[in-house]
């Protein structure tokens, strides 16, 4: 038989339940980190297990030290594409790189090669201002069925004369839970349903699997006090 004191002295967790929420606690607040350093960790020694043997040996730290540090590839990487950089933007670096440009397109399999490379890679990083502009809903891979996408660009040449009376919008749809992979999709600009989440918070969502959910942004409907009276 129930009392009504019951209700005012809950029973408190046990000590196992208590151990229980503080190692759950501890795994969310340590998982992000240690993975974070694992990651850089794996990286710099990728790239100084890439970078270090094309360095010359009277010029590498571990020769003067006796020991080897991680992440010195990734500084002479660093300091050779800055340097790179500089020497290409002059009158003599443009002229050696459209000379070296010649040769590579007289290859025919080489050029294909470098032409791809090349593109992508003006596109990802010497480009800025063409990433990704707008976090959007499509219906994908049928109707009734929403997706994530990111819009890039709107369709131009063959592909806009190809479909001549709507506006196509091409959209990246990414795969989750990496969404660095995925599907080019042209949509027309009708059937693109535009978010007010950013696109990074956009990726979040697809990263997490739809565990993480950016904040709310619609604004809330205040009510009419002359109705309410």
């Amino acid at each position: 038989m129930t009392t009504p004191f019951d209700d005012q002295n809950p029973k408190k967790p046990g000590l196992f339940a208590g151990l229980r929420s503080s190692f759950l606690t501890g795994i969310v607040v340590i998982a992000p980190v240690g993975v974070t350093i694992w990651l850089v960790w794996t990286l710099a020694g990728w790239i100084d297990g890439f970078v270090l043997p094309l360095v010359p040996s009277t010029i590498q730290p571990e020769k003067y030290i006796g020991i080897n540090l991680r992440g010195i590839g990734v500084i002479f990487f660093l300091v050779f594409t800055v340097l790179v950089g500089w020497i290409a933007k002059g009158l003599i670096g443009r002229s050696l790189i459209r000379w070296a440009e010649s040769l590579v397109n007289r290859m025919p399999v080489v050029r294909s090669i470098y032409s791809g490379i090349k593109q992508i890679s003006e596109t990802v990083f010497a480009q800025s201002e063409r990433s990704f502009e707008k976090a959007v809903l499509i219906e994908y891979p049928r109707r009734g069925i929403y997706a994530i996408g990111f819009i890039s660009t709107e369709a131009k040449g063959e592909v806009a004369r190809a479909h001549p009376n709507d506006q196509l919008l091409s959209v990246f749809v990414p795969t989750t839970p990496n969404p660095t992979s995925g599907f080019l999709l042209y949509f027309p600009a009708k059937d693109v349903i535009e978010l007010d989440m950013s696109v990074e918070e956009a990726a979040k969502l697809v990263i997490s699997a739809g565990l993480v959910y950016p904040p709310d942004r619609t604004p809330t409907a205040v009510p009419d006090t002359d109705d309410a009276a």
